[in-house]
This record gives structure tokens, sequence and C-alpha cells, in this order.
């Protein structure tokens, strides 16, 4: 659909229609991983740029505090400049008749559904093969020591991380775009790429990572238990997966992870597929004694990958369909 202004010129697609696009022609594409060895991918400008910061303004000789005001001043860095981009584009893209072609591209790239699919089967077709080439497969998903995870261990972190990615890959963009559209959108991976890289809780990053950390968990709030309830509305369409067992878990154990929204994805897959996800789990910095989320049996395999797969599927329709009646409705309002 087109916007028309008062002098009746073609302006841009309408930025829902954008987003509606944008899932389906990722869907299709994926990470377009070929293109990005030529050119650099948004979110690795983003994370070379917070990489400078962190050499440049986390140094050890500092105080806490002082780390923890220079952390704020660089996702202040960060953020206002991914906003005023994104303002730029979105007003390229409604003022000049082929500017949508780019708020289109990056709104693509920026996007994770078909490249979370990816990632999450290649374990289950590694595991398959070996436990070694399961292992080598979850390392490009996880952050935990892949060399001390059992078969189970294995396909349990592909499953966890299909349902927090599904959140903060996912439904966090879409939900940030309808919102405030491209600066909203750049804005959330931006803050989501600050938490991955400076948002931990070792002691180079607890206090200059702080204000990054705490924003992502702000800005994830509602995606992530929009996510549960996707998921849990995904079980309704899936042989074997339990809706009812989905919300009773999410409800009862999401409050049991350490992150107060990843529970929300990962209670309501684990209570779907009968699984126990999270539980006790091995980073570089140590064991994390986490307690299970779920009830059920904690020996996952490439089955349960892949029923985790056909739930993450049908939860990513659900999405869009959300996205297509946001524009249904819109365009009812603009007749």
């Amino acid at each position: 659909m087109f916007t028309l202004g008062r002098t009746g010129d073609i302006h841009g697609f309408d930025p829902l229609v954008l987003l509606l696009m944008a899932l389906l022609a990722e869907a299709y594409l994926g990470d377009m991983g070929l293109l990005f060895r030529f050119v650099k991918h948004p979110v690795a400008v983003i994370g070379g740029w917070i990489d400078v910061l962190d050499r440049k303004l986390n140094r050890e000789n500092r105080g806490q505090m002082d780390r923890a005001v220079r952390g704020a001043i660089a996702v202040t860095v960060v953020v206002v400049p991914c906003a005023a981009i994104g303002w730029a584009i979105a007003w390229l893209s409604l003022n000049h008749t082929f500017g949508w072609m780019l708020e289109l591209f990056v709104v693509i790239t920026l996007m994770a559904q078909r490249g979370l699919y990816d990632h999450v089967r290649a374990v289950a077709v590694g595991l398959s093969n070996s436990l070694e080439d399961g292992r080598q497969a979850v390392a490009h998903i996880v952050g935990r020591d892949p060399q001390h995870l059992d078969t189970h261990g294995v396909a349990r972190a592909a499953i966890e991380s299909c349902a927090e990615n599904f959140g903060d890959g996912v439904v966090g963009p879409v939900f940030w775009y309808l919102l405030f559209g491209l600066p909203g959108l750049l804005v959330y991976k931006a803050v989501n790429t600050l938490d991955s890289m400076i948002g931990h809780r070792t002691p180079r990053h607890r206090a200059f990572g702080l204000v990054a950390a705490r924003l992502d968990d702000v800005l994830n709030l509602v995606p992530a238990r929009l996510a549960g309830l996707y998921l849990a509305l995904a079980a309704l369409f899936v042989p074997t997966a339990r809706p009812g067992r989905a919300v009773a878990v999410m409800l009862r154990d999401a409050g049991k992870h350490r992150s107060v929204n990843a529970g929300w994805p990962e209670g309501a897959m684990a209570g779907a597929l009968d699984l126990a996800l999270a539980g006790p789990r091995r980073y570089a910095q140590g064991v994390v004694k986490d307690a299970w989320i779920g009830d059920g049996s904690a020996r996952a395999g490439v089955t349960d990958i892949r029923r985790a797969l056909y739930l993450y599927v049908v939860a990513c329709l659900l999405n869009a369909l959300v996205v297509a009646a946001v524009v249904v409705v819109r365009m009812g309002m603009d007749g």
C-alpha cells in the first residue's frame, strides 16, 4: 500500500506493509550470509562501535561508580545515533519514491526468524550425526561451554535458545517497529547488542554494563511475555504439544529463571513439549546452579529439537498474522 500526500504524489510504502514484507522476505532469504561476506551487517557495525567504547571507557583502574557512569555514556552514544539513523531512513522511505527499498532491506537484516531456525536445525542435524557435531553446532547459539554437555544437554541448550531468541530476535523487533517504526527497531537492536556484549555479571562488566542490562530488561518486558503467549497458542496447532501445560508452566516457572524475561518463552516451550529446561549450566566462568523450568523430562533429544522447531514456526506465523491484522485495521481506518 502506498501513502499519498496532499498533492497526490506517491511518498512510499506504509511502514506496516514494509514490516509484513520484511517478515515474509526474511523467512525465505534468511540471514543473507553471502552478502555480508562483502559488507558489514548492521549489527556487526553496532557491535564494533560497542567494542571500541568498551576498550576506551571501561578501564580496570577506574572505580565501580565511574565505570557505571561511563557505561551509561556508552549506551547513550550508541542508542542516540541509532535512533537518528532510523529516523533518517524512515523519512527517506516516506519521502522518496524508492527510499522504501532501503528501509525494507534494513528491516530484513534485523529480523532473525529464518536465521534462528537454521541455527537450531543445524544442532538437530549435527546431533543426529554425533555428539561432537552437535556440540559444534550449538556453540554458535549459546554462551555455555558445549564441551561439557552430553546429548541431552546439547538438545536442551538448542531448545532453550530457540525459545529465548524467539522473544528477542523475532517478537521484540516486530513489537518495537509496530510502536515506533524503524527508529524503535534500531534502538531495540542496539540495546540488545549492548546487553549481549557488555551486560554480563562479570568483574569487568558488572558495573560498566549495568545500564545496558537493565535497559534490555525493560525493552523486553512485553515482548518476552508475548513470545510465551505465542508459543502457548502455537501449541494448539502442533501435534503432541500441550497448550494448557504451556500456559501453566509459563505462569508458574517464569520467575525461576535468572533473567526477568527469558523464563516466559522458555516456560511456555517446556510446558508445551513436556520437558524440563534451564537447570544447572556450565559457562566459561563456572557452573550456574539455576532451577529447572518445567517438570517434564530433562532427557531431550533430536526429536524434541524438531518438535521445538515446529512450535517455533507456528509461533512465527502467529506473530506475522498479528502484523497482518494490524495492517488490515490500519487500511480500514485509512479507507
